[in-house]
């Protein structure tokens, strides 16, 4: 057996048993792929996956207990590439940051930069997308650090540690009629058509519910992800915008539009950091995390990832 045939069976049931995509995305031929499988299950003296003719169908019993085995030796292998890395370039590496929208343009720049003047010979990664497709980054090893407000914490494979506390804000043009109210109601913003986040994004979670708990169903003008795109169509007049406070604090005194803090309607949300379990950290990841917050130190990470101890609540 070989790692070769470890990284098949895996991208195989990443993509839902589909030889030939798995192919693509490893740069192979199916029949390799095909072929590699069939010799593990062999030497292995089982079936690993149900077949009907040549396409795989679901996973066996035997083949889930393979999987777990697998998963953790590709973790493993990862690690010790990680290690490698770490001792021959102390200084150098790639930081693969996976993050949302919001949190990649309004909160990470200055830690990257901060991490950049630090470890200048370290190459930085963004990748962005909703907040499961952070989860997944991490969990399949794209990533070496995950910053997002939801879903970081429905994964068990993924440890998760508060970063900071961020409210919602209110923003309008100018000339609105609520640019004069200090502390809007529910029912004042539901006057209004609304321009807001998509249900996946930082925290709408909370509008929708603070909504749903006044029996108050207000119309939705539009949502997107972006908070620069929600303020765009704002200044366009579309309706009454609800983004994170991130995004209005670097605005400028006198700006066209008027921002007004909700959270005595919507609470506080917590941007969350994570890493997958088990990983092996190198260090400019533990000295960019305590770039996103000074309690983020390298003794709290590597007690959370030991499983040590369980209150890091903010």
């Amino acid at each position: 057996m070989n790692l070769h045939q470890f990284r098949f069976i895996q991208e195989a049931v990443r993509r839902n048993l589909n030889l030939t995509e798995t192919a693509k995305a490893l740069f192979t031929s199916q029949p390799g792929i095909s072929k590699a499988i069939l010799e593990l299950e062999e030497e292995l003296g089982i079936d690993i996956f149900v077949r009907h003719g040549k396409r795989l169908r679901r996973v066996t019993e035997p083949g889930l207990e393979v999987l777990k085995s697998v998963d953790i030796i590709m973790r493993e292998v990862s690690n010790l590439k990680r290690i490698g890395e770490q001792f021959s370039k102390q200084d150098a590496g790639t930081l693969s940051i996976a993050t949302t929208h919001t949190q990649a343009r309004y909160f990470l720049p200055e830690p990257v930069a901060r991490l950049r003047k630090r470890y200048p010979k370290v190459q930085v990664v963004l990748h962005q997308g909703m907040p499961a497709q952070v989860a997944q980054m991490l969990l399949d090893d794209v990533a070496d650090i995950g910053v997002a407000t939801e879903a970081l914490g429905d994964f068990e494979e993924l440890i998760t540690l508060p970063c900071y506390e961020w409210q919602h804000v209110m923003v309008v043009p100018a000339a609105h009629p609520l640019a004069a109210v200090e502390r809007p109601t529910l029912e004042q913003l539901a006057a209004h058509p609304l321009v807001l986040y998509h249900p996946t994004v930082s925290g709408r979670s909370r509008i929708d519910q603070a909504f749903a708990r006044l029996r108050i169903k207000p119309a939705v003008a539009l949502e997107a992800i972006d908070s620069d795109v929600i303020k765009t169509y704002v200044r366009l007049g579309l309706g009454v915008g609800i983004v994170a406070e991130l995004a209005v604090r670097d605005d400028p005194p006198g700006s066209d539009l008027v921002a007004r803090p909700l959270g005595h309607l919507f609470g506080s949300n917590v941007a969350r950091v994570a890493f997958k379990k088990g990983a092996y950290l190198r260090q400019f990841v533990f000295a960019f995390a305590e770039q996103l917050a000074d309690r983020l130190t390298p003794a709290l990470i590597q007690k959370a990832m030991s499983g040590t101890g369980a209150d890091y609540d903010l």
